[in-house]
């Protein structure tokens, strides 16, 4: 017997594509208007993002992270909860060297399966608390550097 692909796994996929993509329309485009992700562990202490804050946060991801691509190793979907989990790995470029990560995403869905009302993302704790600080320190680096750049040029004038 052959099951047919829901739409809720289709969304997720086409989530899934779409940061690969870094099309940020794209991914907000398939959460509910009152859509919460939500980052555990709590431990982290970072707080839910409504589909605003979360915009604005890959916006802000966009401009830093190239070449990111997600792979999907696992994908369990409980149909009749509207359920999937996805075990997904993360790779990009930044300033600050490569970006690798590991995901465990758990997204709750409307009835129809178009949308996603409930966003769990689990991340790994070390890559956070080792490569962020690295990645901000490169970053203050740069803008320090096209400060000191531009008060150069501006005194040439």
């Amino acid at each position: 017997m052959t099951m047919s692909i829901s739409q809720q796994r289709k969304t997720a996929e086409a989530v899934v594509a779409a940061f690969n993509r870094m099309d940020v329309e794209a991914v907000i485009s398939h959460r509910s208007p009152d859509c919460v992700r939500q980052f555990l562990p709590l431990s982290m202490g970072l707080k839910d993002q409504n589909n605003t804050t979360y915009f604005n946060s890959l916006i802000n991801l966009r401009a830093i992270f190239h070449n990111f691509y997600l792979t999907i190793n696992d994908l369990v979907e409980d149909r009749d909860a509207r359920r999937i989990c996805l075990s997904l790995n993360a790779r990009a470029d930044t300033m600050a060297g490569e970006y690798v990560n590991e995901y465990m995403w758990l997204l709750d869905f409307d009835e129809s399966g178009t949308k996603i009302r409930r966003s769990k993302e689990f991340s790994d704790t070390v890559m956070e608390r080792d490569f962020f600080p690295k990645l901000k320190a490169a970053m203050e680096k740069q803008q320090a550097g096209q400060a000191n750049g531009k008060a150069e040029v501006a005194k040439e004038f």
